[in-house]
């Protein structure tokens, strides 16, 4: 993993924007803005000004190694880019969401997303990190069962037991008396212990890196609870680390290949990571917990945002005419407003996109309506 300069500022080939312009759909742009939800990536990050005294964690950290994010997918790790990257880049976001989420940047708070199914909650988090070149997004999905520590890290102790079992086998069975009666020395725990999304995030990063909390209203009634010392400290101990009494250990990363140096098992940010966490609204949040989180809700889009959509996934040459969009828009509108429909903005994507190939024929026309755009509602 790459290390960075502690004191941060524009890397050389780097191309900052500069402030104000426009972005297509929101109308001016704040100078203080750091994310647009522009296609483009670009460095406005290195304006993120210094956290306010409350939320700064890099002063009272001992002295470590900054690190530098990752690469994104198409910038340095050479895969094919996945479906995720493509809504990534086609992302639209309302100018209230857009200042929220620079908010989130400039207090170093968690944000909670709420809004129905499909309207891009998670997509946020892969837009931002992809246009601010944040580093891939490290992504924690929850679940009833999901524990704090699922998302600090994972020690597979009973992989190193059976491997220290195997040395001791092997030393027995020596040909050399002196070499089967030494000790078995176990073996680096750092093989065995791996960082998850959270103990990744809290890493000292240069910059933020975006962790993605996804449908945390599915976790434990208690889950929400015990973030808050993380959210609130932005550090964590791992006890199988500092028991060794050891000054350093290696261990993994969430990220592919990716490794660090912990000192004495503690895991400590530099800058505390974009928490965006997302909820289908199917509970309540405590009041300790919503108090330390910025809350955005995304509606559900209005025709010009729709048609933005579309427009940005299929270009007009790979689709049907401006006419059958609208008119799919306007089917979509209309099941949301008259008829109480819970639809997922991709099934609109879906729909235009077979219509470029049956549109012509009425009963392509009728499947189109009846099953691209059935309300997730609809038993």
């Amino acid at each position: 993993m790459e290390m960075a300069n502690p004191g941060g500022g524009d890397r050389p080939g780097r191309r900052t924007p500069p402030g104000g312009g426009e972005v297509p759909g929101t109308g001016p742009v704040p100078d203080w803005w750091l994310y647009r939800c522009t296609p483009e990536p670009h460095d406005g990050i290195d304006r993120l000004p210094p956290a306010p005294p409350w939320r700064s964690f890099s002063s009272v950290a001992a002295p470590v190694e900054i690190l530098d994010p990752p690469p994104m997918a198409e910038e340095g790790y050479g895969r094919r880019r996945s479906g995720r990257d493509l809504r990534a880049i086609t992302y639209q976001a309302d100018p209230e969401e857009i200042h929220l989420v620079n908010m989130a940047l400039m207090l170093r708070r968690p944000l909670l997303v709420t809004g129905r199914p499909g309207v891009g909650k998670s997509t946020l988090a892969h837009s931002i990190a992809r246009e601010l070149r944040l580093g891939p997004v490290l992504r924690w999905p929850v679940t009833s069962r999901s524990t704090m520590q699922d998302g600090q890290y994972h020690y597979d102790a009973i992989g190193r037991l059976q491997d220290v079992g195997l040395r001791e086998r092997v030393a027995k069975k020596s040909a050399y008396a002196a070499e089967a009666s030494a000790p078995v020395e176990a073996p680096d725990i750092g093989r065995y212990l791996r960082l998850g999304p959270l103990g990744t995030a809290l890493l000292p990063w240069r910059t933020p890196r975006v962790l993605l909390i996804d449908e945390i209203d599915k976790s434990d009634v208690d889950f929400p609870n015990d973030l808050l010392h993380v959210f609130e400290e932005g550090e964590f101990t791992i006890p199988e680390l500092f028991r060794l009494g050891r000054p350093t250990a290696h261990v993994m990363t969430a990220d592919d290949d990716g490794s660090v140096q912990l000192r004495r098992g503690q895991v400590r940010c530099h800058e505390f990571p974009l928490v965006i966490m997302t909820s289908n609204e199917e509970r309540e949040f405590p009041p300790a917990f919503l108090r330390r989180c910025i809350r955005l809700e995304i509606r559900q889009p209005d025709r010009g945002k729709l048609a933005r959509l579309v427009a940005a996934h299929l270009p007009s040459y790979d689709g049907p005419s401006q006419a059958v969009r609208e008119q799919l828009i306007t089917e979509f509108l209309r099941k949301q407003d008259d008829e109480g429909a819970e639809l997922a903005n991709d099934q609109l994507l879906n729909a235009v996109r077979v219509a470029q190939r049956i549109w012509h024929d009425p009963e392509g026309r009728e499947l189109i309506r009846d099953h691209l755009m059935r309300p997730l509602n609809e038993g």
